[in-house]
């Protein structure tokens, strides 16, 4: 069993809404990217992972411990940061971090303080003064300023400049580090690429496909872009891969393969007159496209 541990959890809100069937391992140390589409299911996961909401079914455990029977300490334990975040507008920054510390009984703010000055944060200003971004740091620094042993993380970026995403990235490494276990909802492949270790796609309330990043990054389909001095060349292209080639015009071609073919092709482009050819680097999100209809709103 996983540190964070998911068997078959479903929740049916009805007309298709909700989760159903989700099963998920997540090990110490562990970075794991929860990817998908608003509503498919990431938050609602989140919010039984934290014992906020009890399940239909499924057995889901943080640390060994059943979220919903024991969510007092699940809340203790974990740091978390929702979506969207509740806070009481006309509390200090500093005031709000105290009133979730002693929910917590955490005692030892250290890193707290810490926290505040890397984000730059003026904890002395009242919460309805600050900003979308202001705000989404102080969940952050609420999230993890007691150290805990394991971390969720809802859309954590939101709102955040390019410097300070920047800066959490480098948080969240550091966290890896010392031997947090995290599960990260986000938008941003880019990130999520960076960071994780694996990542799971839901769709419509399924988790639909697990992969490891590292895997994923000698697994993608390798494309090229291929321009030819002669037209006749393209003819032994789409005759060496005919299920692999587009034809752009009469000489260029788009070439998708996988690390196998690779020697087959440059042995075929031996035999060509060959102007030019480019790479066209495959991300997570092209990958991830395949299983959302190409819908890129997501």
């Amino acid at each position: 069993m996983g540190i964070i541990s998911i068997e078959n959890l479903t929740k049916d809100y009805g007309k298709g809404r909700g989760v159903f069937d989700v099963s998920l391992q997540v090990e110490k140390g562990e970075i794991y990217g929860y990817l998908g589409p608003n509503g498919a299911g990431k938050s609602t996961t989140m919010r039984h992972l934290m014992g906020f909401s009890k399940a239909d079914k499924g057995d889901i455990r943080i640390l060994g411990m059943d979220c919903w029977r024991e969510q007092k300490k699940i809340q203790e334990k974990v740091g978390y940061l929702p979506g969207e975040i509740a806070f009481l507008d006309d509390m200090k920054g500093s005031s709000y971090l105290k009133f979730i510390g002693k929910l917590r009984g955490q005692k030892d703010f250290s890193y707290a303080e810490e926290l505040l000055e890397y984000f730059e944060i003026d904890p002395g200003s009242k919460i309805k003064r600050m900003s979308k971004g202001m705000k989404q740091k102080i969940g952050i620094v609420a999230a993890f300023m007691h150290k805990p042993e394991v971390i969720l993380l809802d859309e954590p970026t939101s709102g955040l400049d390019p410097l300070m995403q920047n800066k959490f990235i480098n948080l969240v490494e550091k966290e890896k580090q010392a031997g947090r276990t995290i599960i990260l909802s986000s938008h941003i492949f880019e990130e999520v690429e960076k960071i994780c270790d694996r990542v799971g796609m839901i769709k419509a309330g399924r988790l639909i496909k697990e992969v490891e990043v590292d895997e994923l990054k000698h697994a993608k389909t390798k494309i090229f872009k291929i321009e030819f001095n002669a037209a006749g060349n393209v003819d032994k292209i789409r005759e060496a891969f005919p299920d692999s080639v587009k034809v752009r015009d009469n000489n260029q071609v788009v070439v998708s393969i996988n690390d196998l073919q690779t020697n087959d092709l440059l042995r075929c482009l031996a035999r060509c007159d060959v102007k030019f050819m480019k790479e066209i680097k495959q991300t997570l999100e092209d990958y991830f496209m395949q299983f959302y209809g190409g819908d890129k709103n997501v």
